[in-house]
């Protein structure tokens, strides 16, 4: 059976919902100051708390994958679970791997990432383009024919990634601005949002006019971390994307995550973070 466009699902699910994505980092910090432990059953009880919580209630979540691979096999089931958990919620599941590879590689990335049955398969992944944005192909095939989306990392908020993301190729545009450019293609016939976007850190500050990006032409959502404990308030959120913030997922983890280990708490927090965000993008 056909499902609709993963933008399609994002803008309905941000209209009923507001603009929030709740990230789910179970750091180990996290896990103690939860009074759990740092291992597979300490991460499964914080992460399915968190969907108990925020599940049908929040747009997207957005479990790190580095945080459950590190407990190996068994953190990786409990992955699974968090993208079933999703499903059985309604809730669209963005899985941050940042995977980014060539060929054969990255199809098997896509099989084991976007491909229907997969039980790691959520609603979108993100993806790093710095092979060549061409190296997201077997990805970009697989998202769109099973109604799945993407994030490619365009402008982060890492110190680090100017030197790529602001470098110039040989025509003058800068790295960051071809593959903005490269995803608003993609985008071209969507009738509401494409459903492949752009990963924006909400610190960013003037990243995007500097480096000569139009967030808006990109058509699609953009996944903003650094909402909430890491610094982005309204103010923030406003100044760094401007003309393009209904296009905005605005993802908070910490800033809900603390409030836990209370399913009431987290709800709380998450509403609070969400209505938030609504004020800083929809007003």
């Amino acid at each position: 059976m056909s499902i609709a466009p993963f933008g399609t699902r994002l803008a309905a699910a941000m209209d009923e919902h507001g603009p929030l994505c709740v990230g789910i980092d179970p750091h180990e910090s996290l896990l103690l100051e939860w009074g759990l432990t740092d291992d597979a059953a300490g991460l499964r009880s914080f992460a399915l708390t968190v969907m108990d919580a925020v599940g049908g209630r929040v747009a997207a979540v957005k479990p790190q994958a580095a945080f459950f691979e590190r407990h190996g096999s068994a953190g990786l089931a409990v992955l699974e679970e968090v993208v079933a958990a999703g499903r059985e919620t309604g809730t669209l599941v963005v899985v941050d791997a940042k995977r980014g590879d060539i060929g054969s590689t990255m199809g098997a990335y896509a099989d084991a990432f976007l491909r229907d049955g997969s039980p790691l398969a959520g609603d979108a992944l993100t993806v790093s383009p710095y092979l060549g944005f061409g190296s997201l192909d077997p990805a970009v095939d697989a998202a769109l024919a099973t109604g799945r989306g993407l994030f490619v990392l365009c402008l982060t908020s890492n110190k680090e990634g100017h030197e790529v993301q602001h470098a110039r190729t040989e025509d003058g545009v800068t790295v960051a601005a071809t593959m903005a450019a490269r995803a608003a293609a993609l985008n071209a016939d969507a009738s509401v949002l494409g459903s492949v976007g752009l990963v924006v850190g909400a610190t960013v500050g003037d990243a995007a006019e500097r480096a000569g990006v139009d967030l808006e032409a990109v058509r699609g959502p953009l996944l903003a971390p650094g909402v909430g404990a890491q610094g982005a308030g309204p103010t923030e959120l406003a100044a760094v994307f401007g003309r393009a913030r209904r296009q905005v997922l605005a993802s908070s983890s910490r800033g809900v995550l603390r409030a836990g280990p209370q399913v009431g708490d987290l709800r709380a927090a998450a509403r609070a973070a969400s209505d938030e965000a609504t004020a800083a993008l929809r007003g």
